[in-house]
């Protein structure tokens, strides 16, 4: 039987600052989707449940990127009608990994939401691979170990920079920087890249529990974290 990978997308699909859409974003979900979906399982999910939101400025940027426009084409079933984080909770046992798709989106609803702390933390504690990309690493900022540390403390991970996102232009939207929380969270173990946009996917083990952390840095990174995560199952 194929392990079953939960992959959780954002419901938050417009700035309440400016009414601008957001979202999740569709290189980030494109590529792992194109490594993983013919040797595992996947569950979609979302805070909300159905349709999460696509942020159109992906797939304008993705225009060239026939992964993506394929993608987009032949599998909107995938986010159109997701699961809802709360009645997934009860059948965490189920999952044999979990994968944070990014986006602006997860910034606003996935940092702090019960559910998805909760989910991360029992996949975590049964030595379970928890996976996220670009903004995604935002998810790990507020999970604990069943000590009580911190997932993250003292742990190498990555995530979209700071200077790539003043390159979005949105800096000023954020509800905060993410590398500058990934550095305080991890006690300075931060890594990124050595070029801005390059491609850098970070392999760690969670503080306090067996779980394996695979974190990747922004779009370009997306198909190694979905590789990651193969190898993390043993496939």
């Amino acid at each position: 039987m194929a392990p079953n990978v939960l992959v959780v997308l954002t419901s938050y699909g417009k700035f309440a600052a400016t009414g601008n859409p957001t979202g999740w974003f569709l290189p980030e979900f494109a590529h792992p989707w194109e490594v993983l979906h013919k040797k595992v399982s996947l569950t979609v999910a979302s805070p909300k449940g159905g349709e999460a939101p696509l942020d159109p400025a992906s797939l304008k940027m993705s225009e060239s990127d026939p992964v993506s426009q394929t993608f987009f084409k032949e599998q909107k079933e995938l986010w159109t009608n997701t699961h809802k984080l709360s009645e997934i909770l009860p059948r965490v046992a189920e999952f044999d990994a979990i994968f944070y798709v990014g986006g602006h989106g997860p910034m606003f609803d996935l940092t702090e939401d019960p559910d998805s702390v909760a989910l991360i933390e029992a996949l975590a504690a049964a030595n379970k691979p928890v996976a996220a990309v670009c903004h995604g690493p935002c998810v790990l900022l507020n999970a604990k170990a069943p000590s009580g540390v911190p997932l993250i403390s003292g742990v190498t991970v990555t995530g979209l920079t700071n200077e790539e996102e003043d390159a979005t232009g949105l800096s000023s939207l954020m509800p905060f920087m993410l590398e500058t929380e990934l550095r305080r969270a991890t006690g300075g173990n931060y890594v990124k890249a050595a070029e801005t946009w390059g491609e850098s996917v970070v392999v760690s083990k969670a503080a306090g529990t067996g779980s394996i952390l695979i974190t990747g840095q922004n779009p370009a990174s997306a198909a190694g974290v979905g590789k990651e995560i193969l190898k993390a199952l043993g496939l």
